[in-house]
């Protein structure tokens, strides 16, 4: 299974959500083996198709909390989540999105992920209109690399790698064109109010497991001091985004204004894009989770020449149907037609038709009776052809003979065994036979 993860650019919060728009993106093309097929930057339109879509989110556009939720799920849990994050934010939590990670923290609390939801519903909507369907969003805090700790044994040597306990990691993504200020919890961090000042994106990751972040852009000649304020004395690790792609020719100064902090470490785009497909957290949650069974617009646009086939198949089908019912339905009534037209010429008197076959064969009985010919379902004819066909069985055998309702009922003595062949026999002379198997009685009746 072929997947695309794409790096989110930043909401500028002074765009009004009527003028938001994408810019292209940087991207990475994994095949179903995980190797590399392409990387670039390109326009929303244009990036690859891929079973799976992976979106890193701009970590100014998330914030990463911890929470104690209350034991609520679904629908539930969606509507007491902005209680409970209320207090951490300056934004109303009404209008944001609220996501839930699947993995706890050591204190049974919960990290949440705080978005716009307005911003995210436009990115979401943006990629499924572009044809992606089986999205995932993990926040860019999340792909940074977590350092180990390499604890020395007596003799001076490392003897295990172990995460340290509350770690510090800051990921610099280059730079961003912007005047308004970024925001951190209830934290604001300003910069000169110069038009167009540069400024370097930053995630934060810190805490447990650096399972809690946040973003803000800050002007290059002030990274150092306000991450060392930010840091305190927790262990701090830096990582530098190093090939983002369609920089290089660009953003050469700001790559080297990102770079010129002490001690930070380059990293791949690759290997961001690898940390993202690995994260758990998925931001599509709620009304926001996947649900491949419903039909956006690229693919209703995909699909219209297929519906239309099928539709008119089965338009074509109805017609069809209707006409050859209504074909067979002109064939029984001139058929119906037919046998009332014999019936009243060969019994001119009959004065009602309800069932020409059932009528012209009672008055054709009638008639061979009156004309001294026995019908076929009379006494005499029945236990004439039951004599023709007993075969080998003998005749002093028949305990009893009944006549009812226009068949007769025949008892053998209980000693007699009947052969299998007299059903053969009765219908060879013009007769049915079968046994009764509540009575043991032979059931003997005309076969015409």
């Amino acid at each position: 299974m072929s997947t695309l993860i794409v790096l989110l650019p930043p909401r500028d919060p002074a765009v009004r959500s009527e003028e938001w728009y994408l810019p292209d993106l940087p991207f990475l093309l994994l095949d179903k083996r995980g190797e590399p097929q392409r990387v670039g930057r390109a326009a929303l339109g244009l990036l690859p198709r891929a079973s799976a879509t992976v979106l890193i989110v701009a970590a100014r556009d998330t914030l990463l909390l911890a929470a104690s939720l209350p034991p609520l799920k679904g629908p539930r849990l969606r509507q007491a989540l902005p209680n409970v994050v209320e207090d951490q934010l300056i934004q109303d939590p009404q209008t944001c999105h609220i996501a839930v990670d699947p993995v706890a923290l050591a204190d049974d609390k919960r990290v949440v992920a705080v978005i716009d939801r307005g911003w995210f519903r436009f990115v979401i909507g943006a990629f499924s209109g572009a044809g992606h369907r089986n999205v995932k969003a993990v926040p860019a805090m999340r792909c940074l690399p977590v350092p180990a700790a390499a604890p020395v044994d007596e003799a001076g040597e490392g003897i295990a790698t172990e995460a340290p306990p509350t770690p510090f990691i800051v990921g610099l993504f280059g730079h961003v064109m912007s005047t308004a200020p970024a925001l951190i919890g209830e934290m604001t961090v300003s910069a000169p109010a110069a038009s167009g000042v540069q400024r370097v994106e930053i995630a934060i990751a810190r805490g447990e497991r650096a399972a809690l972040g946040e973003g803000l852009a800050l002007p290059a000649d002030s990274i150092e001091p306000t991450l060392a304020a930010l840091a305190g004395d927790h262990p701090a690790t830096l990582y530098s985004l190093a090939d983002l792609p369609g920089d290089e020719p660009r953003l050469s100064g700001s790559r080297n204004a990102a770079a010129a902090v002490a001690g930070a470490h380059p990293i791949t785009f690759e290997a961001l894009a690898r940390n993202a497909l690995a994260c758990r957290f998925d931001l599509c949650q709620f009304e926001f989770a996947a649900q491949p069974w419903r039909l956006d617009r690229a693919t209703m646009r995909r699909l219209r020449v297929p519906i239309a086939l099928v539709a008119a198949s089965i338009v074509v089908s109805v017609i069809g149907i209707n006409v050859q019912w209504l074909q067979l339905a002109r064939q029984r009534d001139a058929i119906a037609a037919q046998e009332t037209e014999l019936l009243l010429n060969a019994f001119p008197k009959t004065t009602v038709v309800l069932d020409a076959p059932d009528q012209m064969t009672r008055n054709l009985d009638r008639l061979r009776v009156a004309s001294g010919e026995l019908s076929p379902s009379d006494f005499l004819s029945l236990a004439d052809g039951l004599a023709r066909s007993l075969g080998p069985v003998p005749v002093n055998s028949v305990a009893g003979l009944d006549y009812r309702e226009r068949h007769l009922e025949v008892t053998f003595k209980p000693e007699t065994k009947v052969d299998p062949d007299l059903s053969k026999r009765l219908a060879a002379n013009g007769l049915n036979g079968s046994i009764d198997t509540n009575t043991g009685k032979w059931m003997i009746r005309s076969g015409q």
